[in-house]
């Protein structure tokens, strides 16, 4: 029965062994050949198909020793073992005709609804990734299936051991560091001065610092201020007295006397002088009084005068507009990238060890809490149906593509070495079964023909 099996009767072996070590295709890439265990698979089918053929001339050899002994008086056993043995070979055939009808045309002939696997492999392709999207990436068994893993418990174990939590944070640093190492640093630059000065120009500043001016003053926030600037023009005046009186003279007019220069200049410094001590210590004096009115009223202005916030406005643009500016806040993305990877690549940096205490600290919650749990199943449920319901046309379409690629005579191969013993089962059963039928019939034939 093996040359019954074969598509071209003169095939040999050394044609099968060639013909495995052929590679298909699959799209534009080689499909590999045969592996090691693909070819043990292979001899396990021959030999297989060896003792189904041997179960057939066992059972023909017998039928024509029992129509001989039949016909030369040997008894009416003789008939019961034909018809047995005859029915036998009927059921062999039908299963042998069934077995090789789904991998190739039986003695090569072009029987229709035969060769089923290479000629149906495309719609068998479509048919399976039918299968996959219907019975595997619906949302009810995509939650289901989540649900019963347990994600969040099962990670807040996980992430509640010391060296899981080491684990992950110098992972989480090394790409943090490759990300940040990608970037080059003229995109993000030019990407945060645009972005910030787009943010500044789009945003209105003058009603903001009125506000905020307002509320400092009106909490007496100025006043430390006040107090800072008075001591240090005291404590400046005390030192620099020659050089204020010097400068007083030097703007007298030319035709004054230079001793009247002098007390004019001493004068000056000395008023200078006491007002600046009253200031300092006099927390009521006018002209803290004076400096109180003046910022409440220019805060005030800046949240509701047209012209006083049209000319902060004209003001920013300005400073936003020079270099210096912009290639200040170009070199703010260096720093913050060098502290960043610094702080990544040091085992004891204070981020590191933030990020492990905070996933120890939520592995812990994790384990123990039923809410927190149920929040981050839900968050992976959610996410994984999304993709499932989103992409499963792509994900379905990778199964049928991949299937339509393939070469159909070596997948064809590939599935018979892996199944095809099994398949030769059938045709040994076939051959038994059908022997007890056909003894079966034929004897209750005599029962009831008598």
């Amino acid at each position: 029965m093996e040359w019954m099996e074969r598509t071209n009767p003169d095939e040999t072996d050394a044609a099968d062994v060639k013909q495995h070590a052929r590679p298909a295709t699959i799209g534009n890439r080689a499909m590999s050949t045969f592996s090691a265990a693909d070819e043990e698979k292979q001899r396990g089918v021959r030999r297989m198909k060896l003792t189904a053929l041997g179960l057939l001339l066992f059972v023909a050899l017998v039928y024509v020793l029992a129509t001989w002994a039949s016909h030369e008086g040997a008894g009416a056993w003789a008939g019961y073992v034909a018809a047995a043995a005859e029915a036998g070979m009927v059921g062999a055939m039908a299963d042998w005709f069934a077995v090789t009808a789904l991998f190739r045309h039986p003695l090569g002939l072009p029987i229709p609804h035969t060769a089923i696997i290479p000629t149906k492999k495309d719609q068998l392709g479509v048919s399976l990734g039918e299968f996959v999207g219907e019975n595997f990436l619906s949302e009810d068994v995509v939650r289901q299936r989540l649900r019963a893993v347990g994600i969040g418990s099962r990670l807040g174990a996980w992430l509640a051991e010391p060296e899981h939590a080491d684990r992950v944070t110098a992972e989480l640093s090394a790409a943090l560091r490759g990300a940040l190492t990608v970037l080059r640093d003229s995109d993000v630059q030019a990407v945060v001065g645009e972005a910030i000065t787009r943010r500044a120009d789009a945003q209105e500043i003058a009603p903001g610092i009125g506000k905020m001016l307002e509320k400092i003053v009106a909490d007496g926030g100025h006043r430390r201020v006040v107090d800072l600037v008075v001591t240090r023009a005291h404590d400046w005046l005390v030192l620099h007295d020659e050089q204020v009186m010097d400068a007083v003279q030097g703007g007298a007019p030319g035709w004054t006397p230079r001793f009247v220069d002098k007390k004019v200049g001493e004068r000056v410094y000395k008023e200078l002088l006491r007002f600046v001590t009253e200031m300092r210590d006099m927390p009521s004096h006018p002209a803290r009084g004076a400096l109180d009115r003046f910022l409440t009223d220019f805060a005030s202005d800046l949240q509701s005068d047209t012209d006083t916030r049209a000319r902060v406005e004209r003001l920013k643009g300005e400073v936003l507009g020079r270099g210096e500016v912009q290639d200040l806040i170009a070199s703010a993305w260096t720093a913050v990238r060098s502290m960043i990877v610094s702080a990544a690549e040091d085992e004891r940096s204070e981020l590191r060890l933030r990020v492990r205490a905070s996933l120890l600290s939520l592995g812990a919650r994790m384990s123990v809490e039923p809410r927190l749990q149920a929040k981050v199943d839900g968050w992976v449920e959610g996410a994984a149906v999304y993709v499932v319901t989103t992409y499963r046309h792509e994900i379905t379409s990778l199964i049928t593509d991949t299937v339509a690629g393939w070469d159909a005579e070596h997948t064809t191969k590939k599935i018979e070495a892996n199944i095809g013993r099994d398949l030769q089962f059938i045709r040994i059963n076939g051959t038994v079964v059908g022997s007890l039928v056909g003894l079966l019939i034929y004897t209750v034939s005599r029962v009831l023909g008598a």
